[in-house]
């Protein structure tokens, strides 16, 4: 459909020239009934006209439209930006000149919604980084002040409350050295030391490393029936062993009294393997399971601190799974069980 918003400034100074000029050249030749002279008053009003609205357009219009685009690149104009608006913006329609307008708006506008979500979650996590450094930080507090107080000469409480203080202590040596290494790969400075090894091996090296962890809740660890055969993976091994004390840690954490933590693997399509560490525990709320990968996120504070943890392990997880180029996921039910897995690259010849 015509519409004069679909016209450049030249063919809309154009179209204007041509309405008025055959208008002034008819009434001419009405006029005259001379057709020699009404071909001049065309030619003459067309040039004349053409001239003026060009020039009012350039003068009113144009040099606005080149503020707006000079206000929407917020940047002293490069040569090539030059060029642009000297030789390609004025061939722009005023429709078309909204369209980028438009766009232009609607990039800042998801510009501000990101900076919103990174605010609150800065917020957040500073928040949540301050709470996790005050408990323990408070608690040694207490301690040494009750020893200083004459809790020491009592042998039985200067003893509890140093090995109390201890356990703060390393409670915030694991959280710093967490932190650092979720800053090193956030950074990409922890390189990869990629290598075959058979994935059944290592998690059943994870099973007897942490079995003293499983002895009060009595859990039976095991690999899934049918998973049994040796499936060669190509990934950074200590980096995937991290991976698996995190997730079995996590499964003992909260798994029930004579529960179990399984492992599956799968080989998927020939070029990806899929690795799922299950356990039959409390489970996830379907609230929170979309927020578990995110830094000191609980889905119950109290109850995880006490669980110890500096609530870092499965933010962890997840960037060493990314790092790799894979994914990681995560799936729940309450009181039935959770089930966390990624995938891995097949071997590599």
């Amino acid at each position: 459909m015509f519409s004069a918003q679909n016209l450049s400034p030249k063919q809309l100074s154009a179209f204007t020239a041509i309405v008025l000029s055959v208008m002034v050249a008819t009434g001419v030749y009405i006029l005259t009934y001379n057709w020699e002279y009404g071909l001049g008053a065309l030619l003459i009003v067309f040039i004349g006209s053409y001239a003026l609205i060009q020039f009012t357009l350039e003068k009113f219009i144009y040099r606005k439209i080149k503020l707006i685009y000079k206000f929407i690149y917020q940047t002293k104009a490069t040569r090539k930006e030059e060029v642009y608006f000297k030789y390609i913006l004025p061939q722009k329609s005023i429709d078309e000149v909204r369209e980028d307008v438009e766009r232009w708006g609607n990039r800042q506008t998801e510009e501000i919604e990101l900076l919103r979500k990174n605010e609150a979650f800065r917020k957040e996590f500073l928040q949540n980084l301050s709470h996790e450094f005050k408990t323990p930080i408070f608690a040694i507090q207490g301690y040494v002040d009750t020893l200083l107080n004459g809790a020491m000469d009592d042998l039985t409480v200067r003893k509890r409350f140093l090995e109390n203080t201890e356990r703060n202590v390393d409670r915030l040596v694991n959280l710093v050295n967490d932190l650092d290494e979720i800053s090193k790969l956030e950074r990409g400075e922890q390189l990869l030391l990629k290598q075959n090894f058979v994935i059944q091996e290592l998690i059943r090296e994870v099973f007897e490393s942490l079995s003293i962890n499983m002895q009060d809740k009595n859990l039976h660890t095991g690999i899934k029936k049918g998973c049994e055969y040796p499936i060669t993976v190509f990934a950074d091994k200590e980096k995937i062993r991290m991976v698996l004390l995190n997730l079995v840690e996590n499964a003992c954490k909260y798994g029930k009294f004579n529960g179990n933590i399984i492992a599956s693997i799968y080989n998927t399509d020939g070029k990806h393997v899929l690795v799922e560490i299950t356990d039959d525990g409390i489970g996830i709320d379907e609230d929170h399971i979309h927020r578990i990968f995110e830094r000191f996120y609980r889905t119950d504070s109290a109850r995880s601190r006490d669980k110890g943890g500096t609530g870092l392990g499965l933010a962890i997880c997840k960037h060493i799974i990314e790092a790799h180029g894979q994914a990681i996921h995560a799936r729940s039910t309450p009181d039935i069980g959770t089930s966390i897995g990624f995938t891995l690259d097949s071997r590599k010849d």
